[in-house]
């Protein structure tokens, strides 16, 4: 059986290869003559699953190491008898351990406490449950907007869009990219929502760039209806607003879910995918794991102040990258493509902390040492 895989794709190299005939390709190199002949493809978001690449083709199986499969044409391959996977909850961790990091980062910027404040997760499945438990644990209200769930389950819960937007003193955005159905996301965050919002709550996208509008995000940033801006998610990615760069507090290039452990989870994840498909066992897929992180202890012993932030900022600096995007804006892809992920909290064992602080950072996921 033949597998095409994207290069990029992390832990994978020499998983795959005693069972299947494995050719790794750039992708720019995901051609209808370079795939015609594979049984399956191993794909990230850059690699566009489309009608095009596919038609004509022996391909049976695509699986994405990705939450989003906006880059898979799913209704062709549905008629085309492929099957899709993703690999949904792979990066949750990952982007919980951003919003946190940067919510951190945010406050000690403007001398303030997120404990107390409100936060409204808007989208609350894999990645904003997550976002959800850690904002919880650092002593933060949290309201939740999910209109698909709450279908399904009931309101309890669940609160309104326009709830958030009158009682939140932050607003983070989680849901995936849609245009049609009866929940579409695009745009969801435009003029009318920013304009009915009563707290200048800091807003976060760290799901899909086209969620919010730009130029109505704009609007609300002169207007002052937000009181701090955090994104990693853009429209018209790679080329960014330089406008809307401009008044953001924390940039990022699109890389909230790229954790070394996310990106372990993704590639294993696919890999479980193609071997309950074809009926095959990978007998290394248990080396599909991240390396440990360059300093793995972390004494408190050694922060004067700030103790819980500066332990929490050590595992992931968002400052870091923010610093190099602005510096290079046109540098967008390249800093995805070449960004050093980090481990999430579990990689890492704290030391000398209090009782309290053992108690907050264990429910984070940290080790107690």
């Amino acid at each position: 059986m033949k597998l095409i895989a994207d290069s990029t794709v992390p832990y994978l190299k020499g998983i795959a290869e005693p069972v299947m005939d494995v050719t790794y390709l750039e992708a720019a190199a995901f051609t209808p003559e370079a795939i015609h002949d594979a049984d399956a493809l191993l794909v990230r978001s850059i690699d566009k699953c489309t009608r095009e690449l596919l038609e004509g083709s022996r391909v049976k199986l695509i699986t994405s190491a990705t939450i989003g499969f906006d880059h898979i044409d799913t209704r062709y391959c549905d008629e085309a008898g492929i099957v899709w996977k993703n690999a949904p909850g792979c990066n949750a961790g990952a982007v919980a351990q951003y919003i946190l990091c940067s919510l951190i980062t945010l406050a000690m910027r403007k001398q303030t406490t997120l404990q107390g404040k409100t936060i409204g997760i808007v989208g609350v499945g894999h990645v904003g449950s997550a976002v959800e438990a850690v904002c919880k644990s650092w002593g933060m209200q949290v309201l939740r907007n999910d209109p698909p769930r709450a279908e399904q389950e009931g309101n309890a819960g669940f609160v309104s869009l326009d709830a958030i937007a009158r009682e939140a003193d932050i607003i983070t955005l989680h849901v995936p990219f849609t245009r049609e159905g009866n929940h579409p996301t695009y745009h969801l965050a435009d003029d009318a929502f920013f304009d009915s919002l009563q707290k200048k709550p800091w807003f976060i996208n760290a799901s899909r760039g086209a969620v919010h509008d730009t130029a109505a995000l704009l609007a609300a940033v002169k207007n002052g209806k937000t009181g701090g801006l955090i994104l990693d998610c853009w429209e018209n990615e790679p080329a960014i607003s330089s406008d809307l760069l401009a008044v953001t507090d924390l940039a990022t290039p699109h890389i909230a879910g790229f954790s070394a452990d996310g990106k372990a989870n993704g590639t294993r994840m696919c890999l479980e995918n193609i071997a309950a498909f074809f009926g095959v066992k990978f007998d290394k897929i248990g080396e599909v794991t991240p390396p440990p992180p360059v300093q793995a202890h972390i004494n408190l012993a050694d922060f004067d102040e700030n103790r819980l932030q500066l332990a929490v900022l050590h595992t992931y600096n968002p400052a870091l990258i923010d610093h190099d995007l602005r510096r290079s804006p046109n540098r967008f892809e390249y800093f995805r493509n070449h960004y050093h992920y980090p481990r999430e909290f579990k990689a890492f064992t704290v030391v000398n902390a209090s009782d309290k602080e053992s108690e907050l950072l264990a429910q984070l996921g940290f080790k107690i040492g």
